[in-house]
């Protein structure tokens, strides 16, 4: 007796990092414990068993090499996407986007 397919999901997520769009892709995310955070777990890139390697995706594949799981805040969260299949990993320049970060208050002086 056969039992219904376990399907996992793969999310995509494009968040703000010093000024550029990283664009992931995990298996795992979720709230987490550390107030105003979201954990993104198990990212997953491309087959290295392709000829062509696309620059980006392998510089993403190397910052994040070791990485068990990542805390990013909230407000750096551009959207996250339940997508059917993976597709490449990328950075791109917020430069010209029509994405804006959520505006944060400015830290007084304390002198």
């Amino acid at each position: 007796m056969a039992g219904p397919e376990t399907v996992q999901s793969i999310y995509r997520v494009l968040f703000h990092n010093q000024g550029q769009i990283y664009e992931l892709y995990a298996r795992s995310i979720y709230q987490s414990d550390l107030y105003g955070f979201v954990e993104v777990e198990d990212y997953t890139f491309g087959s290295r068993s392709q000829m062509l390697i696309d620059p980006s995706e392998d510089k993403l594949r190397n910052e994040f090499e070791g990485v068990q799981r990542s805390f990013i805040p909230l407000h750096s969260i551009v959207r996250i996407d339940e997508v059917e299949k993976e597709g490449t990993a990328k950075i791109t320049s917020s430069d010209g986007s029509t994405v804006t970060p959520f505006p944060m208050p400015m830290p007084k002086d304390r002198s």
